[in-house]
């Protein structure tokens, strides 16, 4: 049996070789604790899951859904979105439901991307915008992000021709792997320059309302004329901590709304309605419990950033996103083989940056999404192993 060149292309999942290794450790009696996996360990909020079992008897929400969402669904978005952003979105065109952000953003170069065609991504970034590129038969050009721009790319560094044959830039903040955010100013830059290449824009803003020390997190949609060149994936995973209940959207220009739109009523059925229903509870009522979970969030952080720094390790304070994006420390350069040595001498899991691309490397990740009793022993077991070095 011969499988395809684009499965025998395919590298592990990032977070699937992570987990193997946490099995392997455990078959050998360590106690791991991981820090790898930023999958909130907060509980989706109670009223939102009372909305859940309250729709989930409607004898209508047992059928096929449809692809591009109950329009109930899209108009809680364009409420959400002028109200969070004040950006207005019609929402009979310029808003579908994704099953997940992830899948959205995997289907995007199927409506872009033919052989021979590049999608532009940033490095260290989220690895489906790669994998997906190549599904669609096209490569990926890596952009750098380094620590000297504020891990925001220098769009005018890419060969002109490159960007000739470039369809999509994917951009991300607050991002992930870094935490860095981005400022209006760059998004400015950012839409400049797609109308002057005629290039799309792809902008992932999953770490949206997870923020820290005041800080807001923008939009690309707020920008002038964004919506000619760009559309955004949003999330109720993060946000919400709704991981669990794949339930996303994209938003922004009409005509890749549509598009996309298109692929996904050929792959699939689109979200359970119940579902989107939920969904339309947490996105209408007070932000609470976003309040809440962050002032949690932004507690680990704190508690992270000493010990990290107590390591020797070189971090900037992040002001959104799940993660703590470090350095490491001086004398120490290959991030897989640091995080092996903190799994052989502490049993705790973090991420190496070389996973996100090659600009990752000399970096590790450490997220915030795991209990603060676990992540206590975990920090605990990471300032032994300091006061040993």
């Amino acid at each position: 049996m011969k499988f395809a060149q684009r499965v025998e292309q395919l590298p592990p999942y990032l977070f699937a070789a992570i987990s193997r290794l946490i099995e392997e450790k455990k078959s050998q009696g360590v106690d791991v604790i991981s820090l790898g996996i930023g999958d909130p360990d907060l509980p989706t909020p109670n009223h939102i899951l009372e909305s859940l079992n309250k729709y989930s008897f409607v004898p209508e929400n047992h059928r096929y859904p449809e692809s591009e969402g109950l329009p109930e669904f899209r108009e809680a978005v364009a409420r959400w979105y002028s109200n969070r952003h004040n950006v207005i979105l019609d929402p009979s065109t310029e808003i579908v439901s994704l099953i997940g952000s992830k899948e959205g953003i995997a289907h995007l170069p199927l409506c872009f991307i033919d052989p021979g065609d590049i999608s532009l991504i940033t490095d260290p970034g989220y690895p489906v915008y790669e994998i997906a590129t190549m599904f669609a038969g096209g490569s990926s050009i890596r952009v750098p992000l380094e620590e000297k721009n504020g891990w925001m790319p220098d769009l005018k560094t890419i060969d002109k021709d490159v960007i000739k044959k470039s369809k999509i830039l994917w951009l991300n903040y607050p991002n992930n792997p870094t935490g860095a955010v981005a400022t209006k100013a760059f998004f400015e830059e950012a839409i400049e320059w797609a109308h002057s290449n005629d290039i799309l824009i792809a902008h992932d803003l999953a770490y949206a309302d997870v923020t820290f020390d005041d800080y807001v997190a923008p939009s690309i949609l707020e920008i002038n004329g964004a919506k000619d060149v760009a559309i955004e994936f949003n999330s109720l995973s993060k946000t919400f901590n709704m991981t669990g209940w794949r339930i996303a959207m994209a938003v922004g220009n009409a005509d890749v709304i549509d598009a996309l739109t298109r692929v996904k009523s050929n792959m699939d059925s689109g979200v359970p309605q119940a579902i989107q229903q939920m969904a339309i509870t947490a996105m209408d009522d007070p932000r609470d419990s976003i309040t809440v979970h962050n002032k949690i969030y932004q507690i680990r952080r704190d508690k992270v950033l000493k010990v990290l720094r107590d390591l020797g390790l070189q971090v900037e304070t992040p002001k959104a996103s799940l993660y703590v994006w470090a350095k490491l420390p001086e004398g120490e350069s290959n991030s897989g083989d640091y995080a092996a040595q903190l799994v052989e001498e502490t049993g705790v899991v973090v991420t190496p940056g070389s996973s996100y691309g090659i600009s990752g490397e000399g970096y590790i990740r450490i997220s915030l999404t795991i209990s603060d009793e676990r992540l206590d022993e975990a920090l605990s077991r990471l300032s032994e192993f300091a006061s040993r070095k």
